[in-house]
């Protein structure tokens, strides 16, 4: 555009980004996850986290970048990255900033504060301030994202982001002082230690229960009252807590279940529940004698009668058309009609 032209034809400044400053975050979006991942929309985003001096970076991949998805994306980040720099930047995203004000979001500058850094926002259309984790948005996207298979689970592409960008940090780095690792770098960081408990936030997710009363969470299922079968339901997630509630369209809480460790693939049934859906399912049971093992039951008539029109054994259906009829009205008659 037009206000954007500018940035490509002026001189670009090197920046300097001295250990333990600045942790740069961002979204990517990816298109096209897995099937199995059952996103609502047929995209998938992953926060980078890059600590801007040594270009160390990790990555989580999350359904959405609403605002508790981006504050819980962002605990997992830290904690992967291992702790704190003096500043976070961000772009001007509305989940940071207030478009109205450009302030700092209310919730967003309590999670700032509860970690006692600064949020800082690049000025508009100053994207390349935060070069470090756009150039690793880049590394993501082109060499993991392309070829992810179609077969893996949530956790398991997860678990293979990590030790992707872990393998990164042996990449080399050329200063003035000569060739280096990020990992080398990494030392110097001098981060600060994590708050030791969460912000707390609720992170939101929709579900569809299955027939069997079950819904998928992270890697395992959890069951609900079988009258909530097939309908739509919200899991609640508090950060941090070792428990998650199931909640109906309207807000009703009608489950609450103990949190297992994602992509074990167990699944966790409450006793009520299940006592429930026996209860269903031998109710709706067709009635009369079950059959006895290895009882004899011969084809009847209506199968033999189906069998022979598909194997082509049944009498050909022939049809008579009488012609008399047309010979009467033909004769001593020259022209038509």
């Amino acid at each position: 555009c037009v206000a954007c032209a500018h940035v490509t034809k002026r001189a670009n400044a090197i920046i300097e980004h001295p250990p333990g400053e600045e942790t740069q975050f961002d979204w990517v979006e990816l298109p096209d996850p897995p099937a199995g991942w059952a996103f609502p929309t047929k995209r998938a985003y992953a926060l980078v986290g890059s600590l801007a001096h040594s270009g160390v970076w990790r990555a989580v991949l999350s359904p959405s970048m609403d605002l508790p998805h981006l504050l819980a994306a962002m605990t997992t980040v830290l904690a992967l990255l291992g702790g704190l720099t003096r500043d976070w930047r961000f772009d001007r995203m509305r989940t940071v900033l207030d478009p109205a004000s450009g302030d700092l979001t209310s919730q967003f500058a309590a999670f700032a504060k509860h970690h006692g850094v600064q949020a800082i926002a690049c000025r508009p259309r100053s994207g390349n301030r935060k070069g470090v984790v756009e150039k690793n948005n880049h590394t993501a996207a082109q060499r993991f994202w392309r070829t992810l298979a179609d077969d893996v689970t949530l956790e398991q592409a997860q678990a293979s982001l990590t030790a992707f960008a872990a393998r990164q940090d042996g990449r080399r780095r050329e200063s003035e002082a000569g060739s280096t690792t990020a990992r080398a770098m990494l030392a110097a960081e001098r981060l600060r230690p994590l708050p030791p408990v969460p912000f707390p936030v609720i992170v939101t997710e929709q579900r569809t229960a299955t027939r069997q009363a079950l819904i998928d969470w992270r890697g395992n299922r959890y069951s609900v009252p079988p009258e909530l079968t097939a309908a739509r339901v919200a899991v609640h997630w508090r950060l941090g807590a070792d428990t998650i509630d199931i909640a109906t369209a309207a807000g009703t809480v009608i489950a609450r279940h103990r949190l297992a460790e994602p992509g074990l693939g167990v699944t966790i049934r409450d006793t009520g529940h299940v006592t429930a859906l026996e209860a269903i399912a031998l109710a709706s049971a067709p009635p009369g004698r079950p059959h006895r093992r290895k009882e004899r039951i011969p084809p009847g008539t209506a199968a033999l009668r189906a069998a022979a029109v598909l194997t082509g054994t049944a009498r050909p259906i022939s049809t008579v058309i009488d012609l008399a009829a047309y010979e009467q009205a033909a004769k001593n008659r020259n022209t038509l009609p």
